[in-house]
């Protein structure tokens, strides 16, 4: 599952949007933006610690696991 499907479905079950996460996580909207669409390959670790940490969930939450 890609990084923003995986943000979708946790604001979903918080009952959040990407605005609030925006606004709560301090990253950029236009940051937050692209990592909706799927427009920001590479999304730098500050930034991920900076959505977990707003979200209140491990930086785990967004490893890729492989099927096996």
């Amino acid at each position: 599952m890609k990084i923003n499907e995986k943000l979708n479905k946790l604001l979903q079950e918080k009952g959040k949007s990407w605005y609030w996460l925006g606004k709560n996580s301090g990253v950029d909207m236009s940051t937050v933006y692209r990592i909706k669409n799927d427009e920001s390959a590479g999304t730098d670790f500050n930034t991920m610690e900076k959505i977990a940490d707003a979200l209140d969930v491990s930086l785990d939450e967004f490893r890729s696991k492989e099927e096996g």
